[in-house]
């Protein structure tokens, strides 16, 4: 049975402006749900309501059914709820395998003495972690950067070993903010493949991105943000006809791009 992330008449303000306003969604798991807008639609903030950074005015975020709309960033985590950012958050000094290991940490046991102590059990887990880092890494096709520093990783690479990382949290639901932001065409079809596989193993992905043809092609259902208010939300072929949506958004260039995908 799919888990449910609902969202319900989330709104914010900052400053006297109002950055969302009213706003729901139901996003499930094993799904693609896509979020579209201009520039300053309030797509960002809206994640960061629905992931803990803010604290939103009104509106509740329910997830599986439990209200978790104060919680911290760090305790959503834990009940399933993890993301990635507009801006690559990569340990450059790190490998590709210790960068996801950051992600496995809270299903690490070891305590802080037991690693200042370095006992048997802390590098038994610290294989265990590895292991599971690169098992994931082969998962979404970068086993062979396993121990490459990722300072010295190609920009597409990053940004599918940035989704890793979320990913070693074993989330139920995953924010992806401009996943293929600044990726050439071999790149956002590396990220394109690496979203269907985490939806088909049952994942839900709730995605915030620009390149259009990539959010036609892969989403099964997509909400568009005009100005911190939703607009229209359907299927991709719903959105790609809807005037109100060609007039405030996708315009003649956008509406090329939605209706090559």
């Amino acid at each position: 049975m799919s888990k449910l992330l609902s969202v319900s008449d989330l709104s914010i303000s900052f400053g006297g402006v109002q950055a969302v306003d009213g706003v729901s969604f139901e996003a499930r798991t094993g799904e693609i749900y896509a979020i579209i807008g201009p520039n300053g639609a309030g797509k960002t903030t809206l994640f960061n309501m629905v992931s803990g950074v803010y604290r939103p005015d009104r509106g509740r975020v329910m997830l599986d059914g439990q209200d978790v709309t104060e919680l911290e960033p760090d305790r959503l985590c834990r009940l399933g709820l993890s993301r990635t950012y507009q801006n690559l958050q990569i340990f450059f000094r790190l490998t590709a395998a210790e960068n996801v290991m950051v992600g496995r940490h809270r299903h690490e046991s070891a305590n802080v003495l037991a690693h200042l102590l370095a006992l048997p059990s802390v590098a038994r887990q610290n294989r265990e972690t590895r292991r599971n880092a690169v098992a994931l890494l082969a998962r979404i096709g970068m086993e062979r950067y396993a121990d490459t520093p990722a300072g010295s990783m190609p920009y597409g690479a990053l940004k599918r070993l940035e989704i890793a990382r979320a990913l070693a949290t074993e989330p139920r639901f995953l924010l992806l903010d401009e996943p293929a932001a600044g990726c050439n065409p071999v790149e956002t079809d590396e990220v394109e493949a690496v979203i269907h596989a985490i939806a088909k193993d049952g994942v839900g992905v709730v995605l915030v991105e620009h390149d259009m043809k990539l959010v036609m092609r892969i989403s099964d259902r997509i909400l568009v943000l005009e100005q911190g208010r939703p607009l229209a939300e359907g299927q991709p072929r719903d959105i790609r006809e809807n005037p109100a949506v060609m007039k405030a958004y996708l315009g003649e260039h956008g509406a090329r791009e939605a209706a090559r995908a």
